[in-house]
């Protein structure tokens, strides 16, 4: 399954080809995060791509368009959709010591 990520629903090719809209909130969500009123600064282009990745997954592969500058930090976010666990471990001293672990999870191809 693709998972359409851009502003415009699917054509009917797409859909034959196996591309699927998400619902109707969840779209206009995308729609608000792949919309720019103003130039955005690297680290806003970094939040929404990771934001528009997370759309993705529970498919095999994800469609995407949108503003150029978007494309390719969206393309990395996809490529390294990953979680992150958080362990807090008590010490002997009292302290706790805190781990973060990234997981990759898969590739969207």
């Amino acid at each position: 399954m693709i998972i359409n990520l851009t502003q415009h629903r699917a054509t009917p090719e797409q859909l034959e080809a196996g591309v699927i809209d998400l619902p109707e909130e969840d779209r206009r969500v995308l729609t608000q995060y792949l919309t720019f009123n103003v130039l955005p600064d690297h680290e806003e282009i970094y939040h929404r791509a990771c934001t528009i990745a997370s759309f993705a997954l529970a498919y095999d592969a994800a469609m995407i368009g949108g503003a150029p500058y978007l494309m390719a930090p969206l393309e990395a976010a996809l490529k390294n959709i990953s979680t992150r666990e958080s362990i807090e471990k008590p010490q002997p001293d009292g302290s706790i010591r805190k781990i973060n672990t990234f997981r990759h999870i898969g590739f969207v191809k």
